[in-house]
């Protein structure tokens, strides 16, 4: 198999594991939100620091720690992703799931409007047209729920915001991935300790099954990191855009055809809204790689000659 041929196996089987999360989290009940995620921390480190002594990576860990400048944005994007962690698990398990799978449907246009406030970044025309779709759409969607859809904007802005933070320093995912987590693995431990404590605990009550579902939270949450990782190395960040709208595809046919969740007619125009802002936003990303391509590959040719 061609690296590009791995490359997208491994991006389609991060998204597609991504994508079945409305199915696994509802698992780990009787556990609430918080416990799910601390949990998710706990496990996580655990399996990364054993896969990073398989990889021998641990002196990549080392140099992320002693440099200043990439523990703190380490830091700041272990929040961005704990935060979105809680919100994600809440939306799942409090039966919203299609609102989650919205979060990850706009998200590249959040991250593009991050681009322009963070980085003064210039949209291009057909950029700015699907933004303001996107605008539209969260509009109708906000009648249609009767409150603006915060559950999706604020899976979108944590995970812009932490891909923009993750492009600010170069850490392979295993070594940056420990980093995050054991960043915030003191505050979950303190977080089990005290719902153990007060009795609201489920790790040790609910049954042998449960807590080894609670123990593969672990597993679950850094192999989908890990061949995003995989993927990115090999394939086109065009090809790597087009995988991932699989995840929300995914997660809006669970929540509509196998959770029956609502989509009334309102609902699915504000949808319908979003959709063809990707669908402009995806021609235009295309055609400005095609166009990168085609002046890269000019320039190339005279330094051959």
């Amino acid at each position: 198999m061609d690296e590009r041929r791995l490359g997208t196996a491994a991006g389609l089987s991060a998204y597609g594991l991504w994508g079945v999360f409305p199915l696994y989290f509802p698992l780990l009940e009787p556990a609430g939100g918080l416990e799910i995620v601390a949990h998710r921390v706990v496990w996580s480190l655990l399996f990364v620091a054993l896969l990073i002594t398989v990889l021998r990576r641990w002196s990549l860990v080392r140099a992320a720690v002693t440099d200043v400048r990439t523990m703190l944005v380490l830091a700041g994007a272990s929040v961005l992703i704990a935060a979105n962690w809680l919100v994600f698990v809440y939306g799942v398990n409090s039966g919203h799931v299609v609102e989650t799978s919205l979060g990850y449907f706009i998200n590249p246009l959040v991250s593009v409007l991050l681009g322009v406030v963070v980085f003064a970044e210039r949209l291009r025309p057909l950029q700015w047209a699907a933004v303001g779709l996107a605008a539209v759409a969260v509009g109708v969607l906000t009648v249609d729920y009767g409150r603006p859809p915060w559950i999706a904007l604020t899976l979108a802005a944590t995970f812009g915001s932490y891909g923009l933070l993750k492009k600010l320093v170069r850490v392979e995912a295993a070594p940056g991935l420990f980093v995050e987590t054991a960043v915030t693995v003191v505050p979950a431990l303190a977080v089990l300790g005290v719902l153990h404590a007060s009795g609201q605990g489920t790790a040790g009550t609910a049954g042998t099954g449960h807590l080894l579902l609670l123990l593969s939270s672990g597993i679950a949450t850094a192999v989908p990191l890990l061949l995003f990782a995989a993927a990115a190395r090999r394939i086109p960040l065009s090809t790597v855009g087009l995988l991932q709208y699989l995840t929300p595809l995914m997660q809006l046919a669970i929540g509509v055809f196998v959770l029956s969740e609502p989509m009334p007619p309102a609902r699915l125009a504000g949808f319908a809204i979003v959709w063809a802002a990707l669908v402009v936003f995806t021609v235009d990303s295309l055609r400005s790689a095609r166009a990168a391509g085609r002046r890269a590959a000019a320039e190339r040719v005279p330094a051959a000659a």
